[in-house]
């Protein structure tokens, strides 16, 4: 037997903003009847429902809002690829306790083998626990604030950038920064040093990047300050894509007009 809502009931969780309860209700009512469940109980029961499905839509926007990948997830990567690094460490980083520390990490490793992935995988448990996050490559980072300063934003946008609780920088060090680019990569951070984590992907280590500095002085101070606060994750093994390319055995999970980020 399924419980009939009353329109009544039905109006009154709409006033409430509490409608979305409507989809589960008759399931959750005729439960609490079989297991002649408390009223206090049921009441905590489609509440706590209400809860996860909003805690969910938030976690959802905020990942959304840091321009996090959906799709690479931490239960999304594939535990049998080649690819090798310290499974102690990952585990520790994925407790979040890095970030609660306003702790660093440098994820270095060649070409392909799944930098990008493990940093979104990062920033989308931030996300769910409620964290805000932005996730930029290094380029358009630099570049957005460089486009700031034409029309007076630079100051905004650098507070935007500090002001979220993870940062994550991706494929840093890879083209030589002038003189304004090293400037703002140094106010980066400087200014998030033991006050918010950065998450920074690399093909090259901290050591290397020095030489893209315009500025050397700059340059020893930055990289100073987040090496001396970061966890480093080096990955090595076979590209990680060769896995995420399309197949006739793998259905791709979108319309055929639509383009999948790699």
């Amino acid at each position: 037997m399924i419980d009939v809502i009353s329109p009544d009931l039905k109006s009154t969780l709409k006033r409430l903003k509490l409608g979305p309860l409507l989809d589960t209700l008759p399931d959750r009512l005729t439960l609490a009847r079989q297991q002649k469940i408390p009223h206090q109980d049921f009441l905590l029961m489609i509440l706590t429902d209400e809860v996860s499905r909003r805690d969910g839509i938030s976690a959802q926007l905020r990942a959304q809002r840091a321009h996090l990948d959906p799709d690479q997830q931490l239960e999304s990567w594939d535990p049998s690829s080649n690819v090798h690094y310290d499974l102690e460490l990952w585990t520790e980083l994925c407790s979040l306790r890095f970030l609660e520390a306003a702790a660093h990490v440098a994820i270095v490793g060649p070409v392909g083998v799944g930098k990008t992935f493990l940093a979104h995988a990062l920033g989308n448990i931030a996300c769910r626990r409620g964290h805000t996050v932005l996730a930029c490559r290094a380029d358009r980072l630099l570049k957005s604030l460089r486009h700031a300063r034409l029309d007076n934003t630079h100051e905004a946008e650098l507070r935007k950038i500090l002001a979220v609780d993870l940062l994550i920088i991706d494929d840093f060090g890879l083209d030589a920064m002038d003189t304004l680019e090293s400037r703002d990569a140094f106010e980066i951070f400087t200014e998030r040093h033991r006050q918010g984590s950065i998450i920074v992907t690399s093909n090259r280590g901290p050591d290397e990047w020095l030489a893209t500095f315009a500025d050397p002085v700059r340059a020893q101070a930055a990289i100073d300050r987040f090496t001396s606060n970061a966890y480093d994750l080096v990955i090595e093994g076979e590209s990680y894509r060769a896995r995420q390319k399309p197949s006739l055995t793998r259905a791709p999970k979108s319309g055929p007009r639509s383009r999948r980020r790699r």
